[in-house]
């Protein structure tokens, strides 16, 4: 019992531990009791932001000044430094909850003193990479936070010898890719599409990229990382064990803590890969294409990637007026140009691919071809641009296709395109296969693998806040038409495409249970929730680090969650 007991405490502020006699409580109920007077009593009497920033200089080896490490709304730099990462700008209106203070922390040690302080003081935490987010909950809470923005935790160390890397979190995808082309063209890693994304929330949720049919996802390919507990601890691998290492890799950033840095096996490619870039204008033979592409590009060579896009928006009064659409195929092939067209006019010869459509370029050049949006290869500085191609309002929405969708089907989709009130809306379609279908769907907690072939990603973008409602309105209703043609029980979604509107944590103040937050866990994760909730009940049992999203941990320590709503504002 008193082992129990002892478990449970770990972790809270020792004064709180030390007033805690255990010796007259006979079962867990009257010590839980107990425990969430003395956790609430903790929380309640936090102090103000002084002692908050006071404590992070007591605890952390603090090579920096203040004026580089923490930003507080009174702070010259706070407002370029919470805007900078900031994609979506739907969260970053007047009234968008702001942090109490921003930590841009340049070691491991400062990370370690902010979770410290932040328990200390009652505070929520937020970790920032990239800020790609869809939903903003990475730099957004509706209640007192502190923002610990990972942009200045950003090496890259690649060892060709053993084909491998380390990566921080606060590192993009972009500058990955262009430090492994500076040391080889022969090695490469499966991460994503665009360069700005940061890799510690790319690597929490999975990661897809081109690579993902012949080497699998990102997480796939992590073996190693370091990470700060809810106790302020750093680990590695070995010190958190392999339950652990596996719920980071792909079961949701905000958990379980907050990974610092990744150890990468890198990949080989041959020294010339081939892309290409078509683009169809709309008709009834573009529609056709798209309905054709899922019988190939799932089950083609796994050295070939084709991703099929479909984009509708308005043109200009030069072009015309009116609605555009087009379809459009990338690739990413690891063989030569001749090879590919050869295997192109078997497999989907409907595309009519020609030899003039391809570049042959290195790995690395095709991946800045991809982040120009198809334009020009060479521009391989383009990958350290930490600036997004698109600025805006978006939201996103997934589902994965255990089979093909019907024409008739497609074409309720292309008929929704067509509504001129709506900016840029575009249908992304990404194959599986390959090894994807060879990877257990608990290896990691990413499920959708060999039984969901097909990734969909609703992407829709405007400018106005007042066409705020018009188009979240509409990804819901297309998300609701697609309904009856993609996975069901559960219907699968991807949690690098986070969705609020699939369900969401209690946010006021009542602990979600299993059977909640199963709604929306089982979704993202599948058979998998079930684990991850293990893990999270095992090593952050009161649930300190926690989001609208975030994997909860089984009851009774969700409770305090609710204890700690009770308390009185604290003024920060």
């Amino acid at each position: 019992m008193e082992a129990l007991m002892a478990r449970f405490l770990n972790g809270l502020n020792i004064e709180i531990a030390d007033k805690i006699d255990l010796q007259p409580y006979s079962n867990i109920e009257d010590f839980i009791s107990l425990l969430l007077l003395s956790f609430a009593s903790w929380v309640c009497g936090s102090d103000n932001l002084q002692d908050f920033l006071h404590c992070i200089s007591l605890h952390s080896s603090n090579h920096h000044s203040n004026s580089t490490l923490i930003h507080t709304p009174s702070s010259s730099s706070y407002p370029h430094v919470l805007n900078f990462s900031i994609r979506n700008l739907r969260f970053a209106e007047s009234h968008t909850p702001k942090p109490v203070a921003i930590v841009t922390p340049w070691q491991p040690s400062e990370v370690q003193a902010t979770v410290i302080c932040c328990k200390t003081h009652g505070l929520q935490i937020r970790t920032r990479s990239g800020g790609h987010d869809f939903e903003g909950r990475s730099y957004v809470s509706n209640v007192p936070f502190v923002l610990i923005d990972l942009i200045n935790l950003n090496s890259i160390t690649i060892d060709v010898d053993n084909e491998t890397a380390w990566a921080q979190s606060g590192a993009t995808v972009g500058e990955l890719y262009y430090k492994i082309g500076e040391k080889s063209r022969t090695l490469a890693f499966p991460a994503g599409f665009t360069a700005s994304i940061g890799l510690g929330g790319f690597f929490s949720g999975g990661g897809l990229g081109m690579l993902v049919r012949k080497y699998g996802l990102a997480v796939d390919n992590v073996v190693d990382a370091y990470l700060v507990d809810a106790n302020g601890k750093l680990l590695d691998r070995d010190s958190m064990g392999e339950d652990l290492f596996w719920a980071i890799r792909g079961g949701g950033g905000g958990s379980f803590g907050i990974v610092l840095a990744w150890k990468l096996k890198l990949v080989r490619v041959p020294p010339t890969v081939t892309s290409f870039a078509v683009h169809k204008s709309w008709d009834l033979n573009a529609a056709k294409l798209i309905h054709r592409w899922q019988y190939v590009a799932p089950k083609v060579d796994e050295d070939l990637f084709i991703t099929a896009w479909v984009t509708a928006s308005n043109s200009s009064e030069g072009e015309g007026g009116g609605r555009v659409m087009k379809a459009s195929f990338f690739s990413l092939f690891l063989g030569k140009a001749a090879e590919l067209v050869s295997l192109m006019k078997k497999a989907f010869p409907e595309l009519e691919l020609k030899k003039e459509d391809c570049l042959e370029i290195s790995w690395v050049e095709a991946m800045a071809f991809s982040a120009s949006e198809y334009v020009s290869p060479e521009n391989l500085e383009l990958l350290l641009d930490r600036t997004p191609l698109i600025t805006g309002r978006y939201k996103m929405k997934s589902d994965y296709a255990t089979k093909p969708i019907s024409e008739t089907a497609l074409n309720g989709i292309w008929e929704r395109f067509k509504i001129e009130e709506l900016e840029t809306v575009q249908l992304i379609l990404i194959p599986f296969g390959g090894k994807m279908n060879e990877i257990s769907e608990t290896a990691t907690p990413n499920p959708h693998r060999a039984s969901h072939p097909i990734h969909i990603g609703y992407y829709v973008t405007w400018h106005r806040p007042d066409a705020d409602s018009r188009h979240l309105e509409w990804t819901r209703e297309l998300h609701d038409y697609m309904t009856p043609f993609v996975s069901r029980s559960p219907r699968a979604a991807y949690m690098n495409y986070k969705d609020l509107d699939i369900g969401r944590n209690n946010e006021d103040g009542i602990p979600t249970s299993y059977d909640e937050a199963s709604v929306w866990g089982y979704r993202y994760f599948g058979i998998n929730f079930e684990r991850l909730v293990e893990v999270k009940t095992k090593v952050d049992p009161f649930n300190f680090f926690q989001h609208e999203e975030s994997i909860p941990p089984a009851a009774p320590m969700g409770v305090i969650q609710a204890k700690m709503a009770s308390c009185p504002d604290v003024s920060y």
